[in-house]
């Protein structure tokens, strides 16, 4: 009898900074690439990156991503592939806004204490976000069974993703941080989703009991 393969190990990265980090909500915008600082934190990311020997990097259509992808694939002699699924939510007519005009409208408070049932006007839905991410990352898992992985996305898909992982609910997945050029660790196989770390952004990552 062949035996099976064990569980993908799923190296989740935020994106590095960009030069609206923290005061924008660009969403899908084009033409959004990252900043000297993000460009600095994604070289140190792909150097801690390295050691784990990742069979594949992935990243979100959108250029921050691609550009955070860059360096950690080229550390380990890969090629950034596309990933349509790990994509930032749409955040329809709230595009572009400051988030500090944001934080003053009444549905602010659905989008920090109800986000399961918020829907952005024109855009996506929370829980449409966390399906779909999580659905991107079950389906690499299954074509990189028993492999480490790299994903690049967006700060609130990785969230999503880690939330559902832990089994906590879509409502408590803004407890959650996960910094610019952050590692997020998840091992994906038949059984339950394990968490190994969340928002790691300067640790030993060959020190997380990874065989």
């Amino acid at each position: 009898m062949a035996q099976t393969k064990g569980p993908t190990l799923v190296l989740l990265v935020r994106h590095g900074a960009t030069t609206t980090t923290g005061s924008v909500l660009p969403g899908r915008a084009r033409g959004l690439h990252l900043s000297a600082e993000g460009e600095q934190q994604v070289a140190a990311t792909a150097d801690r990156l390295a050691p784990l020997e990742p069979s594949a990097v992935y990243a979100s259509p959108m250029e921050r991503t691609r550009e955070t992808a860059a360096p950690i694939a080229r550390a380990s002699g890969l090629r950034t592939r596309t990933a349509k699924g790990l994509i930032e939510c749409d955040f329809g007519d709230w595009t572009g806004r400051k988030l500090a005009d944001l934080r003053r409208r009444k549905e602010w408070s659905a989008v920090q204490d109800t986000p399961s049932v918020f829907r952005f006007p024109g855009g996506e839905s929370f829980s449409e976000m966390s399906q779909r991410i999580w659905d991107q990352l079950l389906e690499l898992a299954s074509r990189h069974r028993g492999e480490r992985i790299v994903a690049v996305s967006h700060a609130d898909p990785i969230k999503a993703a880690v939330a559902r992982a832990a089994g906590t609910p879509l409502d408590n997945f803004q407890r959650i941080v996960v910094s610019p050029a952050s590692v997020s660790v998840l091992l994906l196989g038949e059984h339950r989703p394990v968490v190994l770390a969340v928002n790691d952004t300067g640790g030993d990552l060959t020190k997380l009991g990874i065989s």
